[in-house]
């Protein structure tokens, strides 16, 4: 049987370009929730330089399998294998790892339990939040491997409104969610779709020169952007 690709759904992207659609927010807006005692911090390694992430406290599960595989040096070697400018990056197929030129990628990792999903109001796709692929499962389980990276862009009043509608009256966004999409930017339309459990804190100038990297039909960059992770404690 065919896998199925990890993927964030392109195909939202396309159907939201004119008429976005989010969910629910996240960042400073909310109110992180704990791991326990110490932050969690993971240094992702590229040649385009360094990225660091912060996982959030609220998303256990998520943030504690994230640490586990890249403390066993499990994403040492991969590749961001798709990558969507004014979209996202995304890495973490164990297949990736010495894949040869043109093949495609994005299925690796499927053998894996998937992760319940951890949807927060508070945790939205703001430009750096760091979020777990998934395939089309009912639950919206995530991969157990696969992640990605959000670029975006930004976005005004109006279409957050027609966002806010497509989800109801009950539906808002707080002023502090709205001051995001619309000055750092991001994909509000993923939102509650797929699990945030993290974010950039240090390096979104990375981001942005992987994002604007050449791509082959499939999304796969021409030339491999290999990672390699470490785990830090932060005071």
């Amino acid at each position: 049987m065919k896998k199925a690709k990890l993927i964030v759904n392109l195909m939202i992207l396309i159907a939201m370009t004119t008429v976005t659609s989010a969910q629910t927010p996240q960042q400073n807006g909310g109110k992180p929730a704990a791991i326990s005692g110490k932050d969690r911090i993971v240094m992702i390694t590229t040649d385009f330089g360094n990225i660091k992430v912060k996982l959030y406290k609220e998303t256990p599960k998520h943030s504690e399998n994230f640490i586990k595989l890249a403390s066993q040096g499990f994403y040492n070697g991969t590749l961001f294998h798709r990558v969507i400018q004014q979209f996202m990056i995304q890495g973490g197929d164990p297949t990736s790892k010495g894949a040869a030129p043109g093949v495609a990628l994005g299925s690796g990792g499927g053998e894996m339990a998937r992760i319940p999903a951890e949807f927060n109001t508070n945790l939205i796709h703001k430009k750096g939040a760091l979020a777990a692929a998934r395939d089309g499962n009912p639950e919206k389980a995530s991969s157990a491997c696969q992640f990605y990276i959000v670029q975006g862009k930004v976005y005004n009043d109006a279409e957050l409104n027609g966002m806010e509608s497509r989800h109801g009256a009950a539906f808002k966004y707080t002023a502090e969610q709205r001051k995001i999409y619309t000055t750092v930017g991001g994909v509000p339309f993923l939102d509650t779709d797929y699990t945030v459990f993290g974010e950039v804190i240090e390096g979104l100038d990375v981001l942005d020169k992987i994002a604007a990297v050449k791509t082959a039909p499939g999304d796969r960059p021409v030339s491999d952007v290999k990672m390699t992770m470490k785990v830090i404690d932060a005071q």
